[in-house]
This record gives structure tokens, sequence and C-alpha cells, in this order.
């Protein structure tokens, strides 16, 4: 004789037992700091008109929210198909491209980029196109059916880099010193010069590129097994590659063209993520990255600027730390 239904009723509770539902509620305490840092960058130290201060910190908290998002996910995806944690989409060569871009464009416009940089709107596109455009021509031509052309396309992104940031130094050479300067403040991410009307169009973008990565999350945790195995279980291996890469080109060009390169931040957020979550399931490691990030960004931002009152860029400290990180990485691996 069958046992009733509700007999099976405790598979629900064992399930909630599981090791992915333990460390589902790691995200949490994630949750909960990033929040945290949010309203304390928000509030502490306000004083004086509530609206002007809400519409001025609000434009740097939204623009620390996009790049947030766009690094961690770029990054964390961008090392499950390349199977290396060590990987960032900086290596493809963005930041020199952003470089390179913005010494031409010195270079070219002279003393009416200065004019043109405030303008906003077409400029911004404008290097989103470029640099998404060479990206994915990039990765036209090299990606193959072969389980080479991955590494392949690693070591010309490298190549690429050295070059635009070769042609990049011979440009800021010839310009004018006064543009020099210009070109110089923007070689380092910054949030108090983000336009707020460029806020809509990022977030538009970032959007959609992450609505078309989320369609493939579940593809991912066998993605990241080997392309041997996922093509094994039925995983459409290249054509989810080239959509991931095309996915990393639209997010990194917009966190680049918006704030200006940050190049080890993904770096940092993706193996933290991997170290709190200790498991490799996208559905818990992203938005792991996603709160790190946001944590990482807004919280250093609301301890530099209103508690210790120093004018250094919160990107100048992630690249020192997201460095020291990268050294120690490739040492521990190195000597394994």
């Amino acid at each position: 004789m069958m046992p009733p239904l509700d007999t099976c009723a405790p598979l629900p509770a064992a399930q909630a037992h599981s090791p992915a539902a333990r460390r589902a509620w790691r995200l949490l305490p994630l949750a909960a700091l990033a929040l945290l840092a949010i309203l304390a960058f928000m509030t502490t130290g306000t004083s004086g008109d509530w609206g002007f201060i809400l519409a001025f910190r609000g434009t740097k908290l939204a623009a620390m929210l996009l790049v947030a998002c766009a690094i961690a996910i770029s990054t964390v995806l961008f090392q499950t198909i390349t199977h290396n944690r060590i990987l960032t989409p900086a290596l493809i060569g963005f930041d020199a491209l952003y470089t390179l871009i913005q010494a031409a464009a010195a270079f070219g416009l002279g003393a009416e980029l200065a004019t043109i940089s405030r303008a906003g709107g077409w400029q911004f596109l404008a290097q989103v196109v470029v640099m998404t455009g060479l990206a994915c021509l990039l990765f036209r031509c090299l990606f193959t059916d072969s389980a080479q052309s991955l590494h392949r396309l690693i070591l010309v992104g490298i190549t690429f880099g050295l070059l635009f940031r070769s042609l990049a130094n011979l440009l800021m050479r010839l310009i004018d010193p006064n543009e020099f300067v210009i070109v110089q403040d923007k070689l380092f991410a910054s949030f108090n010069s983000v336009e707020p009307r460029l806020l809509g169009l990022s977030a538009v973008l970032l959007a959609g590129a992450a609505v078309w990565a989320l369609r493939l999350v579940p593809r991912y945790d066998v993605l990241s097994l080997g392309r041997d195995i996922a093509v094994n279980l039925g995983v459409p291996y290249q054509r989810t590659v080239m959509q991931t890469l095309v996915v990393i080109a639209v997010m990194v060009a917009v966190s680049t063209a918006l704030v200006g390169p940050i190049t080890f931040l993904g770096l940092l957020v993706s193996n933290l993520a991997y170290h709190v979550m200790d498991c490799d399931r996208h559905r818990l490691t992203l938005p792991a990255a996603i709160l790190i990030a946001i944590i990482l960004l807004i919280g250093g931002q609301t301890l530099l600027e209103h508690v210790l009152h120093l004018e250094t860029a919160i990107s100048v400290v992630i690249e020192f730390v997201g460095g020291l990180l990268f050294l120690l990485m490739v040492t521990r691996k190195a000597m394994k």
C-alpha cells in the first residue's frame, strides 16, 4: 500500500539543509554589509540641503553600483570560459584601448577635448561602440573550434594591449601639456566626474547584457568543467563562449567608458567570492561577487571620503590591494 503524499513532506527540509542551501545563506550577511555601506555613504557627514546631498551622492552611488555589477559579472564569466582564476577581461587590452582612444581624441581634437568631454552622450556611446566592436571583431577572427584558440586569443590580447599602450604613449608625447593633463586625469577611475545623463544609457546597456548572461547561467556550471565534458553533456560550447565574450565586451566597455579603467577590482571580488561561497556554482558566485564589489567600492569610498577625509580615489587603493593579490596568486602558482 502506497504511503500518503504528505509523508514525503520532509524532502524540502532535506533540500534546505543541503550544502548548496547552506552556502546560499552566506549571501545574507554580504547583502546586509552592502546595504549598510550604501546607507553609510548616503548619510555619513551630511549637513545642509538634503536635496543637493541626495542628488550629488546619488549620482556617485549609481555609478558605483553599475561599475560593481559590470566588473563582477564580466570577471566571473571570463574566468569561467578561460578556466583560470588569475585572468581578467583587462588582459584582452580594454584598458589599453581606452587609453588609446583618449589619447587619439586629445591629439585630434586638441583644445576642444575638455568641452566635448563634458558635453556627454555621443562621445560615451562612441567609446562603447568602438571598444565593443573591436573586441567582437577580435573574437570573430581568432576564435575557432580548437581548444587552443582561447589561449591564443589571450596571447593576442596581451600583444594588442602592449601595442595600444605604445601608440597611446606616442600620442601623449606629441600633444600639448595642457591636453596631456586632461588625458592623464581620465586614465584613473573616478566617480566624482560622472555625467548624470550617462547613467541611464549605461544602465540600459548593462541590463541588456546581464539579462543575456542570465539566460546562459545554467550552462556555465557545465562549462566550468572543461570543453570536452561540456560538449559531451550537450552544451553548445562555441556558441555559448562567443555569446559570453560579447556580454563581457559590452560590460567592460560600458564600465570603462563611464568611470575609467579599474584593472584589479574584478580579480579581487571574484576570488573573494569563490573563497566565501566555497563553490563554483554561478547562481551563488555571481551574486556574491556583485555584493563584494559593492562593499569594496561604496564602503571604501565612504571610509576614505567621509571618515578619513582623504582625497585619494578608491580605485588607487583597490589597484594596490588587487596588485598584491595578483602577485601572491602568481607566486603561489609558480611554487606549486
